[in-house]
């Protein structure tokens, strides 16, 4: 199969094309090529998606897959597809969970109901931060991908990626604090879901997707899981036999202003009681369809060993640092601050 990634140099994206290439297919990466390298045995064609034009150097080719990754950007979805779209045999269109109106209830599968459809107000290169507004232009690419390619097309609603590679530390920062043992401040609601899955098992599922030809909408998402268990696990794999999980009540961590999922002075996976739907999606129509996952050890096992080559003391997305976890501990036991 000859097959475009649209991107290819970058987290998921790269992870699918070195998938096909390890299948043996022709894999062409459409990229500005300064994210990175593609893989190895991959072709890059330099495309730049925020330019007028910028997909012209593929103008004519014909593929019998196409991935596209677009993240934030109804109008690059559309400018591929009125490029590509009527010579593509296959469509995948990795989406997001955020299409879906209600983040509160879990288990909603992919007939849920979502938000309208943001065609406008997201130029190219802008960053869209409010989630309603980002889901809304996911809903909005969903439609268009299904307009163009029918049930030639594979909508993907992506959750939590986590694997080697992820530079957001929302999954990463706590193989990376476990393994260095002692006392480790954790939200304390055990109870709470939490869903995620391998960028790896998500991109060799794609690949087999296109080589299928399988339509559809589905949750490429993992089973969710109590994120008590989930952190004791990790604790297990990557931490010495020192490593202590100590609860901190959310109304401390929010006192002391820690924030939820991501950003400076966070506790990653932690989601408020309002988001709570959003981390326990129905994964049962993509595992039907054969989205496998590999166990939790081997990712975090492979997660730390990233980690340890980028090292453990770098400048950090989302997590706490080690100042402002001995002070949050320090906080929770009465002592001084």
């Amino acid at each position: 199969m000859r097959i475009l990634i649209l991107g290819g140099t970058a987290f998921l994206s790269h992870a699918v094309a070195a998938e096909a290439v390890r299948h043996g297919h022709e894999v062409v990466c459409a990229a500005r090529g300064t994210s990175g390298a593609v893989p190895d045995g991959a072709e890059l064609v330099s495309v730049d998606r925020n330019a007028p034009g910028g997909l012209a150097p593929l103008e004519g080719r014909e593929f019998d897959a196409v991935v596209d990754v677009a993240t934030m950007s109804y109008p690059w979805v559309r400018e591929a597809l009125r490029v590509l779209g009527g010579r593509a045999r296959h469509w995948t269109f990795v989406s997001s969970i955020n299409v879906y109106a209600d983040a509160v209830t879990p288990g909603q599968n992919e007939d849920a109901a979502l938000h309208e459809p943001a065609r406008s107000g997201a130029a190219a290169h802008e960053r869209i931060e409010h989630p309603h507004l980002y889901g809304g232009i996911k809903v909005a690419c969903e439609e268009a991908v299904r307009e163009t390619l029918g049930e030639h097309a594979l909508i993907v609603r992506s959750g939590l990626i986590v694997g080697p590679g992820d530079v957001s530390d929302r999954f990463g920062y706590w193989p990376a604090r476990m393994s260095r043992g002692g006392r480790v401040a954790v939200p304390d609601t055990p109870a709470q879901p939490t869903q995620y899955v391998d960028v790896r098992d998500l991109a060799a599922w794609i690949v087999d997707a296109g080589e299928q030809r399988l339509g559809g909408t589905f949750n490429g998402v993992g089973p969710a899981v109590p994120l008590g268990d989930l952190l004791a696990a990790i604790a297990k794999t990557a931490g010495p036999p020192d490593t202590e999980l100590v609860p901190v009540s959310e109304e401390r961590l929010l006192a002391a202003g820690v924030q939820h999922w991501r950003g400076p002075a966070s506790l990653p996976l932690w989601v408020p009681p309002e988001d709570r739907g959003f981390m326990a999606h129905d994964h049962t129509r993509a595992a039907g369809a054969g989205l496998r996952h590999r166990p939790l050890e081997e990712t975090v096992a492979d997660v730390l060993a990233d980690e340890l080559e980028r090292g453990l003391d770098r400048p950090r997305e989302a997590g706490l640092t080690p100042a402002e976890e001995a002070a949050l501990l320090g906080a929770e036991n009465g002592e001084p601050r």
